[in-house]
């Protein structure tokens, strides 16, 4: 009699302790059949993945810490589907810090998001690997999410790429960054807010005592502001991030959409900047807008986007329509058709080939998505 006492005893506090925690297992695979035509420089049919929405396997759990407070962490990663390969990371914000490993080797890495929280009503404290505060404008009001073949992504994270042969996917911060301290706001009234400081952990000096001149590459530093409220929703974010010495990219951009309940109109500006001693500063602007619209059972979306640069000669732009098929709450078939034109003489945006300068290109997703 005793021992079932205790064991009820045991029973009854884990079930306490279970009812203050969770931990939830999630996930999305996507697998799409892609075609990519570079003109001259050829064409690729390819069975690819995230076409729709990215794939990933996590895992996330919350635990009441009582008084309002509670502590959470969220592990992340994305997965390469459609050949049974996980996706690299980086430890320290740069290229050369960037996991690596021979093509269809690497395992899988927790490089979505790797966190540990605590929140309360002053709002949260995050600490990890997670997403930068500069990237959300530019997937919240993309009707695409940056996701496949019509993606803003096309031209936001190439466009300096274009002019000194660096992008801020250089920096390996231009969606996430390793070694962050963030903090998001209460919502205030319809105010939000975010901002972020993630370290590059470089050693300030080198052997001997001298002074490293790379000793803050990939130190990163961005904030967010916005508003929702009823169907406006509109945002500006700010962040700079030093990848070699004496040189910092900077972003800036602005996002904004309205639901009018028949559709829901979106519009981003997004600036990229690169200042460096020798060429001074260089700047990329991409304009996109866009639209979804409900149509029977899915999703009617489109977007026109367009690029220019301080330097002349690089200047393009993306038409991208799509529609998604919802076959349950979990389940969707999705297609999307994108063409670019390189109006510029040495433009070259692209979807996977470069066409060469200031040649078109075109491409095609069908795909399906299935979350869990």
């Amino acid at each position: 009699m005793k021992k079932s006492l205790i064991a009820l005893a045991v029973l009854a506090a884990s079930g306490a302790a279970m009812a203050q925690s969770s931990v939830t297992l999630f996930g999305v695979v996507d697998a799409t059949v892609r075609y990519v035509d570079g003109g001259t420089n050829g064409n690729i049919w390819s069975l690819t993945n995230s076409g729709y929405n990215s794939s990933r396997l996590g895992f996330r759990g919350t635990e009441d810490l009582g008084g309002g407070l509670s502590a959470s962490f969220w592990l992340e990663a994305g997965v390469n589907n459609d050949n049974g390969t996980g996706s690299a990371t980086s430890t320290n914000n740069t290229v050369a810090g960037s996991a690596s490993a021979n093509t269809g080797t690497q395992g899988l890495t927790f490089n979505r998001r790797s966190t540990v929280s605590l929140a309360g009503s002053w709002g949260e404290l995050r600490l990890g690997r997670d997403y930068v505060p500069y990237f959300w404008n530019t997937t919240i009001f993309d009707p695409f999410g940056t996701n496949g073949v019509g993606a803003v992504s096309n031209f936001t994270l190439v466009g300096l790429g274009l002019l000194t042969g660096n992008s801020l996917n250089s920096t390996a911060a231009g969606v996430r960054a390793s070694n962050s301290i963030g903090y998001f706001m209460p919502n205030i009234s319809g105010f939000y807010g975010q901002a972020m400081y993630a370290m590059g952990e470089q050693n300030n000096k080198l052997v001997g005592g001298a002074s490293n001149p790379a000793g803050s590459n990939g130190n990163v530093g961005s904030v967010r502001i916005g508003y929702a409220n009823g169907p406006v929703d509109i945002a500006y974010s700010w962040g700079a991030t030093t990848w070699a010495p004496s040189l910092q990219y900077q972003v800036n951009n602005i996002g904004a959409s309205w639901n009018f309940g028949v559709a829901k109109a979106m519009f981003l500006w997004n600036q990229e900047a690169s200042d460096t001693p020798a060429s001074g500063t260089v700047r990329s602007n991409t304009y996109m807008i866009g639209a979804t619209m409900p149509l029977g059972a899915g999703e009617l979306k489109g977007s026109y986007t367009w690029g220019n640069s301080t330097n002349d000669g690089v200047d393009g732009s993306q038409i991208a329509l799509g529609y998604v098929y919802n076959l349950s709450k979990r389940t969707a078939l999705y297609t999307t058709y994108s063409y670019i034109n390189n109006d510029g003489k040495t433009a070259s945006y692209n979807m996977g080939i470069n066409p060469g300068l200031k040649n078109s290109t075109y491409g095609f997703d069908f795909g399906v998505k299935h979350s869990f």
